[in-house]
């Protein structure tokens, strides 16, 4: 039995605040198992017992303000430790450049030990508990931890949570014929099961990875293999793989990790006859995990990485009253984004964020252009139906256009997972090759480069004015531009996304002091308006939001209002002067300008924006 008595008061009041539903949720999910139970709790305590004092003093901090991480003061950026700065170490060297850029919010991305050349860019795990060797080790994660919070900066991390490595220590042992360890994947003698699954399983790379199964030819079996062969699918079914990899998790917690991004979280409960999606077990799961982090490490919050259309992700906020994750990303407000770029038609960007601002304000979005992965065309296909566009043909002319391969396209892109017999493929490229910048800086066309630094400017202004916390893309910050040298290493020529992936170049770093550089022009604006974000209220994750009708199909108007502030943004997607009118009266100032604003019109230049603000 669970011994409480010898419990310190501060964890046993968080643990009686949810032990009942814990209690219930754990023991429906894992059939009464009150042994495991058990072995889950006490081993809680014992994390918790382990956690730094400075930690602890972050949590309480914390567990005052709830809503910490809403309002409008966060931005992040996201990066790889070796691109940006080599190592942990090198990274903690940099803090004053990232605090340069206006960041408090680092997301490093995965950094722990795994295979090279069959890691998914870190994404299959073979140790938990150890960093990559060339990264650094977890005592240099947590002195990087450590040296963040003392700038009020908080430390982002993925948690790998579907599958491990095949090179991971289970894996070996299941390999190696125990059983014990096989229960923790999915094992099978044959392929009569394995084939029942594929009839309802969607393949996530039908291309470079097809099936969702592979053959062990050491076990003399088949395993599952969601993603790549050598990912092995854990069993959550199994409470041992629930309860060890949830002390995996609170490991990178007492390391100093603030949030934990719960990689592929969709995908973690496998059941016969199913899709194996969002399955409700899932939802279980996460709920058990959050409460383990109020008990725990109440200052941790957990993103979930939901890459689905909008009716798929908010389930995952859970309820007011039994919350699940604390974050989740736009996913496709970005890949609408980038939709609206190409075609210079704003009505499916108007009718997603439409759906955005219908949602409750207690849910709080990662907002983002770019980021590690590809721009994946998950868009309302239905909705864009209306306008005479077909699915495939509309893809076609997305990819075409934003690689370059349309007549007069500024943009610069690559293809990735290209299926020429589905007619799909996604998108791979920096937010400044394809808004034009590199074109015009090889071309050497003064003209086209102002109009896409402008661009580039106007599309993170547009990240900037949709509540949630903005998140940079390392590099982004100083127009960074495809890196095509992977083409040359053959651990990556097959990838293209680490055409986005390219070392941060700390010479264009240094030009964004210099006057008149393209670095320094982006970096300048970029700073300007995390500053106004960061002074004006209007800006909070609570405010009210809406559309403003513009009249036109290539401009998209918003509004927002909270405490008496008022504000009105206009996003010009065409490449022509467009005129917008403020529909309320009063006085208004731009806000880029500090200009009054004495009109009731504006013009907006060619991919430009405007920002208006007035007081109530």
């Amino acid at each position: 039995m669970i011994n409480k008595t010898d419990w310190k008061e501060e964890f046993a009041n968080r643990f009686a605040k949810h032990e009942d539903e814990l209690r219930y949720l754990y023991l429906e999910l894992y059939h009464n198992d009150q042994q495991a139970y058990e072995y889950f709790v006490s081993m809680l305590y014992s994390l918790w017992t382990k956690r730094s004092e400075n930690l602890k003093k972050i949590d309480r901090a914390r567990e005052e303000l709830a809503d910490w991480y809403k309002g409008n003061n966060l931005t992040g950026m996201l990066m790889y430790v070796n691109a940006f700065a080599g190592n942990l170490k090198g990274v903690k060297e940099k803090l004053d450049y990232i605090e340069d850029c206006g960041v408090n919010y680092l997301h490093l991305m995965p950094l722990l030990k795994s295979p090279k050349g069959r890691s998914d860019g870190g994404y299959a795990v073979s140790d938990f508990r150890s960093v990559q060797p060339e990264l650094g080790t977890m005592k240099d994660l947590a002195s990087l931890a450590d040296a963040c919070h003392k700038r009020g900066i908080s430390v982002c991390l993925d948690f790998v949570m579907n599958h491990t490595s095949e090179d991971h220590e289970w894996a070996k042992r299941a390999r190696a014929g125990e059983k014990e360890y096989q229960d923790r994947y999915f094992f099978y003698d044959n392929w009569d099961v394995p084939n029942q699954f594929e009839q309802t399983v969607p393949q996530v790379f039908p291309v470079t990875a097809p099936g969702n199964f592979s053959w062990c030819d050491e076990a003399k079996k088949v395993v599952m293999t969601t993603f790549y062969p050598y990912q092995w699918d854990l069993n959550y079914a199994n409470p041992v793989v629930f309860n060890d990899m949830t002390d995996n998790m609170l490991n990178l917690c007492n390391h100093g990790v603030d949030i934990i991004r719960l990689d592929a979280v969709p995908y973690i409960w496998k059941e016969l006859g199913t899709q194996c999606r969002n399955l409700p077990q899932v939802h279980s799961l996460v709920r058990i995990m959050r409460m383990v982090c109020e008990i725990v490490c109440p200052g941790t919050l957990l993103l979930g990485e939901v890459v689905m259309e909008p009716s798929k992700v908010v389930p995952y906020f859970g309820t007011v009253e039994k919350p699940e994750c604390h974050l989740l990303y736009n996913v496709t407000t970005m890949a609408t984004i980038w939709h609206t770029v190409a075609t210079q038609d704003t009505r499916l960007l108007a009718h997603q964020m439409e759906q955005v601002f219908a949602l409750p304000k207690e849910y709080t979005f990662l907002n983002y252009l770019r980021c590690h992965d590809d721009i994946g065309w998950g868009l309302d296909y239905p909705f864009i139906s209306r306008f005479g566009q077909k699915e495939i043909p509309h893809k076609k002319y997305l990819n075409d256009f934003l690689t370059g391969n349309w007549p007069n396209s500024f943009a610069r892109g690559e293809l990735y997972n290209n299926d020429p017999r589905l007619g799909d493929a996604r998108l791979c490229g920096t937010t400044a090759s394809l808004c034009g910048i590199e074109a015009a800086l090889k071309n050497g066309d003064k003209e086209a480069l102002a109009r896409a630094i402008t661009f580039d400017t106007m599309l993170h202004a547009f990240m900037f004015t949709l509540s949630g916390v903005p998140v940079l893309y390392s590099g982004d910050e100083i127009a960074q531009e495809n890196d095509y040298s992977y083409h040359d290493d053959p651990l990556k020529a097959e990838d293209s996304r680490y055409l986005h992936r390219g070392n941060l170049d700390w010479k264009k770093a240094e030009n964004r002091n210099k006057r008149g550089h393209v670095e320094e022009k982006i970096f300048k604006a970029l700073k300007k308006m995390e500053k106004i974000r960061d002074e004006h209220r209007v800006f909070d994750s609570t405010a009210d939001t809406w559309l403003v009708n513009t009249g036109k199909h290539n401009v998209i108007g918003i509004g927002r209002y909270f405490k008496g502030e008022k504000m009105f943004a206009f996003f010009n997607f065409s490449d022509e002067m467009q005129s917008v009118w403020i529909p309320d009266e009063g006085k208004y100032k731009n806000m880029m300008t500090g200009r009054i604003q004495r009109q009731p019109y504006s013009d907006i230049e060619p991919f430009d924006f405007k920002w208006f603000v007035t007081e109530m």
